[in-house]
């Protein structure tokens, strides 16, 4: 079987979680006998391969120029969704002129102006952009959305937001895991360095620095508690300021390290008492995985797939309560770490598992003639 994965352009240059994701979905499809390559680009010729898989369905200008080509080429199309919309950040915590034009205007009204914005002041402008501005958002990915022959969601609550939004009845899926690394991140292999030790038992975030992760509203529930903070992570694009606004609440016990080398992460992990996520929306967070595999205490958001993840082992909160955050950092500090918890992820989460749900949707739409499966199956 041979795959081609296609993603956004910038998927290299400004790294994030579906980085890792297609990364390691590579690796260990390949282990699997899959041939699998990567494309960055918007019209290759896929005439050598089996299935076009493409991803992110927020992104439609690109990914819609990518799955029209697979198309012409008779191709199957697998998409992996990565699909979460951040409609309540953008209505009561954006901040400015945004947030007053969130509450006036649709969301697919507001992504289109956020296109045109980008094709303005980051010259991001290609074909793809003129079909989206003749489209508009929702249009464009329900073309989209027609020519999938099989979805790839990171859950099964991820799935019914799709089906919801662009109400759908009868579609195929298979429900794909976000993974953690368990021969990177091994708890009893991870030697901590001396310097770090003045991290031990601290809060950690491990996140791009921005509005929709919610750094800001964890520093100001938590400022008054004696523990150590410490958020690892560059600020997101067009979010300097609101970095610079994090540092400036921040008491004395908190850290700001940046962007770290992936392969200290798992001693931050180790040192960490509680790691936090409380997004606006996770689906479910890769670095809350990484945080569970390496015994470290969890609270995370309850916006999203979260549960569907992390079942009754996490503390959660919600990002815009600021006494919820508080209450669930300090549960999680003075909570022994439940050893269950890490099985869950063990026996659910690697990227193992990962690979086999990917090549079981694959097999869904080159080897069988499928019937298409209902939500309620």
């Amino acid at each position: 079987m041979k795959v081609l994965f296609q993603s956004r352009k910038t998927l290299y240059s400004v790294p994030g979680g579906d980085t890792t994701q297609i990364t390691k979905t590579k690796e260990y499809l390949e282990k699997l006998g899959v041939e699998v390559d990567v494309s960055l680009e918007l019209n290759p010729d896929v005439s050598r391969y089996d299935i076009v898989h493409v991803f992110n369905l927020m992104r439609p200008q690109e990914l819609y120029l990518q799955v029209k080509n697979a198309k012409k080429y008779g191709k199957k199309v697998a998409l992996s969704t990565i699909y979460g919309p951040y409609e309540e950040y953008e209505k009561k915590a954006r901040g400015g002129i945004l947030q007053v034009l969130n509450n006036l205007l649709s969301i697919t009204q507001i992504e289109y102006l956020k296109v045109i914005a980008r094709a303005v002041l980051n010259f991001e402008f290609n074909k793809g952009t003129v079909i989206y501005l003749l489209n508009g958002h929702k249009r464009l990915q329900r073309k989209i959305i027609k020519m999938v022959d099989v979805f790839l969601p990171n859950s099964d609550s991820e799935m019914l937001r799709v089906a919801k939004d662009f109400k759908l009845k009868n579609y195929n899926y298979v429900a794909v895991a976000n993974a953690v690394d368990v021969n990177k991140f091994d708890y009893e292999r991870v030697e901590i360095s001396p310097e770090l030790e003045k991290y031990r038992d601290c809060v950690l975030c491990v996140s791009r620095i921005e509005g929709r992760k919610n750094q800001l509203n964890i520093i100001r529930a938590c400022k008054g508690l004696p523990y150590k903070f410490v958020f690892i992570g560059k600020a997101g694009a067009n979010f300097r300021k609101y970095y610079e606004a994090c540092k400036a609440e921040a008491n004395d016990h908190t850290f700001f390290l940046g962007q770290i080398e992936h392969e200290k992460l798992p001693q931050f992990y180790k040192l960490a008492k509680v790691h936090i996520l409380a997004s606006w929306m996770e689906t479910p967070g890769l670095s809350s995985l990484e945080a569970g595999i390496m015994h470290t205490n969890v609270v995370v958001t309850k916006k999203g797939d979260t549960e569907d993840y992390f079942k009754k082992f996490a503390f959660y909160c919600e990002p815009d309560d600021l006494l919820s955050i508080k209450d669930a950092v300090v549960k999680a500090f003075n909570s022994s770490f439940d050893n269950n918890f890490l099985e869950r992820i063990r026996d659910n989460y690697k990227w193992e598992d990962t690979a086999r749900q990917t090549f079981q949707g694959y097999q869904s739409i080159i080897r069988v003639s499928y019937g298409k499966q209902s939500l309620l199956r």
